[in-house]
Formats: C-alpha cells, sequence, structure tokens
C-alpha cells in the first residue's frame, strides 16, 4: 500500500500520513458516541468553556473498526514486519480540543511512553527504551477534519533519529517520560509539520517521534486518538543478519551514526 517514497520518507521524517484510512461514516459515529460524555451542548459553542476535555477508553466498534481496515493493515505489515503487530482492540483515551483563547496545559514536546515504570499507574513514570519496547507506532487519528487553525498535533521532522540517539545510551530501562521530556527541547529542530487531514486520515509515527499539541484557534471541535500499536515481540534495530523493518532501520541509522 505504501510506495517506496513514502517508506523511505517514514525512515527520514518519522511520519507517514494515509489518507482515507477509514470512512467518513465511521468517524462520524465515533464523534456521536464521544459527544454523548461532553458535558457541553453540541449545538452551543458557549458552553464550551475548557480547551480540553478528556474523555476515557473507547473500544465501541466505530472506534475498533477505524484502526483496523486493510489500508492500515497492510501499512502496519511494511513500516513494522507481518506478525510483528498486535491489532487494535482500543484507540485509548480522546483530548478532545475546542477553540479557545487559553492555551492547554499539555502542549510541551515530548515522546509517548510504551512500558510500565514502578508505578504502572502514574504514566509519567512510563518509560521508552531504544528499541522501544511494547510500541511499534504512535498513530495519530483524525475522526474530525483538521486544517491549519484547528491544534493539529506538531510533529518535528526526523526527530526520532535524535531521540535513539539519547536512548542508545541508557540500555534497557531507557528512560522515563518525563525524564526524556525534559531533553527533547534541546533537540536539534530539521523541520515541523502538522497533523491536518479530513477525518478518516491516519499519521503512521516512528514511536520516536517528537510531538506536541497546540492551541485550537478555529470554529470546530477537534476528535483526535493517539493509540500505540503494539509489538508482538521485540524490535531488533542491532541485527546484523536478518531484514530489518523501516521502525528498526530509522534505529539504526542511530546505532551506527
Amino acid at each position: 500500500m505504501l510506495r517506496d517514497e513514502e517508506i523511505e520518507h517514514f525512515i527520514t521524517n518519522g511520519f507517514v500520513r494515509i489518507d482515507d484510512a477509514f470512512s467518513k461514516d465511521t468517524a462520524d459515529k465515533a464523534v456521536d458516541t464521544l459527544w454523548n460524555d461532553i458535558p457541553y451542548d453540541r449545538s452551543d459553542p458557549s458552553t464550551w468553556t475548557a480547551p480540553v476535555v478528556r474523555l476515557g477508553m473507547y473500544a465501541q466498534p466505530p472506534f475498533v473498526e477505524s484502526i483496523n481496515t486493510p489500508r492500515l493493515h497492510s501499512a502496519f505489515n511494511q513500516l513494522v514486519g507481518e506478525g510483528r503487530w498486535i491489532p487494535c482492540r482500543s484507540v485509548g483515551t480522546f483530548p478532545v480540543r475546542f477553540p479557545s483563547a487559553v492555551q492547554p496545559n499539555d502542549n510541551g514536546k515530548h515522546v509517548d511512553a510504551s512500558f510500565p515504570g514502578n508505578d504502572p499507574n502514574n504514566y509519567f513514570e512510563w518509560r521508552i527504551n531504544v528499541t522501544s519496547k511494547g510500541r511499534a507506532l504512535l498513530m495519530l487519528v483524525l475522526y474530525s477534519d483538521v486544517g491549519e487553525h484547528d491544534a493539529p498535533t506538531i510533529i518535528d521532522k526526523g526527530s526520532h533519529i535524535d531521540v535513539a540517539k539519547l536512548l542508545r545510551e541508557e540500555g534497557d530501562d531507557g528512560l522515563s517520560f518525563m525524564e526524556l521530556a525534559s531533553k527533547v527541547n534541546e533537540l536539534p529542530v530539521h523541520g515541523q509539520a502538522m497533523a491536518t487531514g479530513k477525518a478518516g486520515t491516519v499519521y503512521l509515527c516512528h514511536p520516536f517521534i517528537v510531538h506536541a499539541a497546540q492551541g485550537h484557534r478555529g470554529i470546530n471541535p477537534k476528535f483526535m486518538a493517539q493509540p500505540p500499536l503494539l509489538l508482538k515481540g521485540e524490535l531488533s534495530p542491532s541485527n546484523t543478519n536478518g531484514v530489518l523493518s523501516p521502525v528498526e532501520k530509522a534505529i539504526r541509522m542511530a546505532l551506527i551514526d
């Protein structure tokens, strides 16, 4: 499904955009479900008083269907390797972003963690290591149309390779979410992209990509999930005897630099 140049873009820049990964009808059903849990009047923007409303885990059919389409499964196989990932059964939690003059308090640059630390209930203590234990990809899944004013996630191009260089010195334990977050602002910026697109667009990102939320300056709420694609087994970026997946190739670039 992915062309050679798209796979090379993923290795070099850390992400690839999949348009029409799932249907608008599926997206609309998911958004209808989310509105049922939002304490605002959908038809009255004056009731939208916070920049972000956080909702719980969602595993209803529209959500599961949205991230298990043939287009996405094909892309998973190409980027991670056939049989090396676990199909998603939930899209996780939702930070629904509303138009607001108030800046959200979660707009710092970060890398999503992939395995628990000492306290599994404290996400800030979750960890990331150089083999991306537990996580194959980060996905940015758009359930609403997202333009440049609609709080699109900011992606730091090529940051996944710089993060891999940081992690290669930290062994199997890696760094905690907060430890790594304290370092990413010091990394070079090679360019940025905004995760915009129509509902049904999915950005498949390297698990080490640096990204950040931003304030919403548009009109309509933004609905996006950020589920991980979980690994079956482990990545082997240092393997010299087999064929590396694109996810592994990007890490390998950092290991041999």
